[in-house]
């Protein structure tokens, strides 16, 4: 009996037409895309299903715009495969889809949910804004190796790594300065790539302090309840019941790194051989196979 995960992908999944035929074919598709328009003020669905791309990537619009459409997912999967959806016994989320996530475990309602995202994207929007920076892929090193290029390449500034997603696969971010020098000096680092990412800023770095702040308050507001399942949690890797506790770990989400591998390798060890990749984009089945290449991972929107 394969015991089943879900994961829910994160900022960059994003792409004109997501949810759609949902949304046009499911009607509990069709009144969570309302629902946000109502909660947010504007037309997420016409975003989501016509952009523009620009607006679409944003920061502020893409995570609202991830966190219900991943959402929609799961209602497609209810309809198409109930007993998959009845199965799941553990779910985690790349960053932003931690959120959603939460909502699926019934830790969150979505509505409480959705005002996080919401306040979580405009707060790193605005982070990013005052303090010009970026994140850069560095293919093929080791994290040691990687923290040693931050270290050469930091010099006085802030960088770091913010995502630990799979085997030769890290994320740096910080300023936009001591990413050009670290994306510079990769290739005789022994890096087979250095790839600057196209986000706004310095995510999971203390670049969005502000951030925090802002989402401690919304946090206040937001009922969490345990969660029904495991979720996996983005700093620790492990799963965690406590409702304080998850506030305490979203808020650190913030300007920590991504521990997205060592969380596979949780589930892994947890016999966890079934996973589904809830929303779009084909990401977290690309990093999960270079994890374990014998696992199963589909997708909903396949």
């Amino acid at each position: 009996m394969s015991k089943i995960a879900f994961l829910f992908p994160g900022q960059g999944a994003q792409t004109i037409g997501m949810g759609r035929q949902a949304a046009e074919t499911l009607p509990a598709a069709r009144r969570l895309y309302d629902r946000a328009n109502e909660i947010l003020g504007y037309d997420l669905a016409k975003l989501c299903f016509e952009g523009p791309a620009e607006e679409l990537d944003s920061t502020v619009c893409s995570q609202p715009a991830l966190f219900v459409t991943s959402l929609v997912a799961i209602e497609l999967l209810r309809q198409n495969s109930p007993e998959v959806a009845l199965s799941c016994e553990a779910t985690a989320g790349l960053s932003l889809g931690e959120y959603a996530a939460l909502v699926f475990a019934g830790a969150m309602e979505f509505e409480d949910g959705l005002r996080l995202v919401a306040v979580r994207g405009e707060a790193m929007q605005e982070a990013s804004d005052a303090t010009p920076s970026g994140m850069v892929s560095i293919l093929g090193l080791e994290r040691a190796q990687v923290e040693a290029l931050c270290e050469q390449a930091r010099q006085g500034e802030i960088l770091q790594i913010a995502n630990l997603l799979c085997p030769g696969n890290i994320v740096i971010s910080g300023t936009n300065s001591a990413c050009e020098r670290a994306a510079e000096m990769a290739p005789a680092a022994g890096a087979m790539k250095a790839v600057p990412l196209a986000v706004a800023g310095a995510f999971h770095t203390p670049i969005m302090g502000s951030t925090v702040d802002r989402l401690r308050d919304a946090l206040v507001d937001a009922r969490i309840a345990r969660p029904a399942i495991p979720v996996i949690s983005n700093v620790d890797a492990q799963a965690h019941d406590d409702p304080d506790v998850i506030r305490r770990l979203l808020l650190k989400q913030v300007v920590s790194p991504v521990r997205w591998e060592d969380s596979m390798r949780n589930l892994l060890g947890l016999g966890y051989d079934q996973f589904y990749e809830v929303g779009p984009g084909r990401v977290l089945r690309g990093l999960l196979k270079r994890i374990e290449r014998r696992v199963s991972c589909q997708g909903v929107f396949d």
